[in-house]
């Protein structure tokens, strides 16, 4: 898949304007948030600030070119194993630098000695390489199942991210379901599994 059409399926996947007060992002358009905008200097509406007047006025095309050249190409992710790079770079709109820690502690992991330091240089790079060309079949699977438990263990800590883990009803939130997305089938938890996983949230 070309990279221009997995950033136009994040954008798609986060939707557009929110601004929920459990959201750390604060308000946000197709995934960008106003800390970003603010960041880099984005002043829409060219009144002298930004503000949530810019974040309403970001359209699609301008969030894609946002993600493609800050956290895509800046980050490095266009480095890393092809079949790696839609879910990293997906977890990194989502997560930040986070998205890299998973990835240089899942290859640490696997034996290769590399600082969990969130960026993507010639050390993590080498190792990525490295540690996919030895799990060829695996190293993606492995790390969605780490997004995943990421997202399961944020919400252990912080009972106001729990609803984006865990929908109304009990099932599968938004986070997972979106770490699935880049998981095989048969590697997808069960509903009664992702139950029992959070039965202990209130």
């Amino acid at each position: 898949m070309e990279v221009r059409e997995i950033a136009l399926d994040i954008v798609a996947r986060e939707g557009g304007y929110v601004n929920d007060p459990d959201d750390p992002g604060g308000a946000t358009n197709y995934g960008v948030t106003i800390h970003t905008l603010r960041r880099l200097g984005l002043d829409l509406t060219q009144d002298g600030r930004v503000d949530v007047d810019d974040v309403k006025a970001l359209t699609r095309e301008q969030a894609v070119d946002i993600f493609l050249t800050h956290y895509y190409r800046g980050p490095g992710i266009a480095g890393l194993p092809g079949s790696l790079q839609a879910s990293v770079f997906d977890m990194y709109v989502n997560a930040g630098a986070n998205a890299v820690r998973i990835l240089q502690t899942l290859v640490t992991e696997m034996g290769f000695d590399i600082a969990i330091d969130g960026e993507i240089g010639p050390q993590t790079l080498r190792a990525t390489h490295e540690a996919y060309e030895a799990a060829p079949n695996h190293l993606v699977d492995a790390y969605g199942i780490a997004r995943r438990n990421y997202y399961y263990r944020l919400g252990d800590r912080r009972p106001a991210s729990r609803k984006y883990a865990r929908a109304r009803d009990g099932g599968k939130g938004g986070w997972i379901k979106r770490a699935e997305a880049f998981i095989s089938e048969r590697f997808h938890m069960s509903e009664a599994e992702h139950r029992a996983r959070v039965a202990e949230w209130a």
